[in-house]
């Protein structure tokens, strides 16, 4: 159901972008956006995953580090049935942590500095499977695909501000222009970011539960969402604030803390999305986080000399 919803989602964004294109050029204007928002989505399609990094300043971990975090990915890694993704560390006190990359071949993990001093490693192994779920759907792929074209439909509504707009494929319409580009202008770019927001909320209710089929504990998964969300409310994240595009591809939104899902949120409620969670563990006959049935180990917390003093020092 979440793909198929996913794929009406995409095919409304696709149809708002050409027929934005056919509002202000008629049928030349069309093609025009289509190849423009082709090119745009290779582009990013591409660089997206060194583009967020760099945005975020991501440090890539050696797969020895001392951390233990390469050796926690790549188990779960190996569980889910993919390449292990390189894994990178953000320096921010804010607890968060992402997924991107093109492709399951071409992905990483990044977590932050913060999410190491709250979360126990049971709680961090729920998050990276969250992540690793994400990369084995291929949402990240398609959450850059639908922030482009998001991006490019502001732009076709710019283009109008200036330029003026209206189909000019039949004499006399005048008037249809001057509302279609009032239209461009204020909604347009409201309703592909509407589309946006519920593609994000869709993609993070599934990639909850293939992340907890990964790890096999859903609860570890809602405890740690708990922990992050408390941390996201009360401290900011600078690089996150300073580049809010990307705040959807966050486990948690980094720019506020919501409590109810709306049409305007990136991510669905925390606590609908631990409700979720604690159902499926209910299936799973877990009823505490500390269930002994799991499909995956948990290295141990290393030890180690460090300046961290959370439960990965």
């Amino acid at each position: 159901m979440g793909y198929l919803k996913t794929a009406l989602l995409m095919a409304a964004m696709t149809a708002l972008f050409m027929g934005l294109g056919y509002l202000l050029a008629g049928t030349g204007g069309m093609m025009i956006a289509l190849i423009v928002a082709a090119g745009m989505n290779v582009f990013t399609w591409w660089n997206s995953d060194k583009m967020v990094l760099r945005m975020h300043n991501a440090q890539l971990l050696s797969p020895s580090d001392r951390s233990g975090i390469p050796q926690l990915v790549a188990e779960l890694a190996r569980n889910a049935d993919l390449p292990v993704p390189a894994v990178y560390l953000i320096d921010t006190p804010q607890p968060n942590a992402f997924a991107t990359g093109r492709n399951p071949d071409n992905a990483a993990v990044a977590v932050t500095t913060g999410i190491l001093r709250v979360l126990s490693r049971e709680e961090l192994a729920g998050v990276i499977a969250h992540e690793l779920a994400h990369i084995k759907n291929h949402d990240t792929a398609i959450m850059t695909v639908t922030a482009t074209f998001a991006g490019a439909i502001s732009m076709l509504a710019n283009f109008a501000l200036f330029f003026g707009g209206g189909n000019r494929d039949e004499e006399g319409n005048g008037g249809l222009g001057i509302v279609g580009a009032l239209a461009m202008m204020f909604l347009a770019p409201m309703a592909a970011a509407l589309v946006q927001m519920a593609i994000s909320r869709t993609r993070e209710y599934e990639a909850d539960r293939i992340g907890a089929e990964i790890c096999g504990h859903p609860l570890w998964l809602a405890s740690a969402l708990q922990n992050i969300q408390r941390g996201a409310a009360q401290i900011d994240n600078m690089a996150a604030e300073r580049n809010p595009a990307t705040a959807h591809m966050f486990i948690i939104n980094p720019l506020h803390g919501r409590k109810m899902d709306n049409l305007f949120a990136t991510h669905p409620a925390t606590e609908n999305r631990v409700a979720a969670l604690r159902e499926m563990a209910a299936g799973m006959g877990q009823r505490t986080p500390e269930a002994t049935s799991s499909r995956t180990r948990v290295p141990p917390t290393p030890r180690h000399s460090g300046q961290r003093r959370g439960p990965w020092t």
